[in-house]
């Protein structure tokens, strides 16, 4: 099937460029020059993925993600020529699954987003797994606690999902990154460990104390099954 790629940057030429190439790699790609058409696209169509731009004129990049990520509950990717750590944290603290920097090659960035689309459902087991009072289901989609859903989005569920199928052994950062975002990141950690971070905010009592997603240092990370 075709995905719908929604495309915000504001240089018409990469922008056209890019549109053009992807659109050669088999995607629907719709075009926004800005933050504020990118939100309006959004609200009258359904797309799959976005590829946001973070130096947008008028209204910021970290400010439409933030936006993007309150309005639905899509994959988001930050295109950037920032390459400093804070700012790649905070693109992904907005809610972005994932970042690419510029230069970018069409191909690749191809390969990343149908690597953030590719589902893998049948890699994890039909059964429901209890992590205290916390229900996680992975081949429906389901995370509650106490029968409230804790609102995960698709790549913190990823994630809780390969923990809990773990159920107690630990997962090295290696291999989280491969199963969850579906190909290596050659050492760069900073997108995990931002995730692990959100994730706690919704499935600790306290994010400061973690008691259900324990750091193994030096390996990865494991579920407490009786927290």
């Amino acid at each position: 099937m075709d995905y719908r790629v929604l495309l915000v940057e504001d240089d018409e030429r990469i922008r056209q460029a890019l549109g053009l190439a992807l659109g050669d790699e088999g995607f629907d790609v719709v075009e926004a020059g800005s933050g504020e058409e990118a939100l309006h696209l959004l609200d009258t169509g359904v797309f799959d993925v976005v590829l946001l731009d973070l130096m947008l004129p008028g209204m910021d990049g970290l400010v439409v993600c933030k936006a993007l990520r309150s309005r639905a509950d899509l994959r988001i990717i930050i295109i950037t020529a920032r390459t400093d750590t804070s700012d790649v944290i905070a693109g992904l603290e907005a809610g972005a699954d994932d970042y690419v920097t510029k230069p970018l090659v069409a191909s690749e960035l191809a390969a990343r987003i149908r690597a953030l689309l590719r589902r893998r459902r049948s890699d994890l087991q039909s059964a429901v797994y209890r992590i205290g009072d916390i229900e996680i289901r992975p081949d429906e989609g389901v995370a509650q606690r106490a029968g409230a859903d804790l609102r995960l989005t698709k790549t913190e569920f990823r994630l809780f999902a390969e923990l809990a199928v773990a159920e107690g052994r630990v997962v090295t950062r290696e291999q989280l990154l491969r199963r969850v975002w579906g190909y290596d990141y050659y050492g760069d950690t900073r997108l995990l460990d931002v995730h692990i971070s959100r994730l706690r905010c919704k499935v600790e009592r306290d994010p400061d104390a973690p008691e259900v997603v324990i750091t193994v240092r030096g390996s990865g990370y494991r579920v407490e099954r009786n927290p």
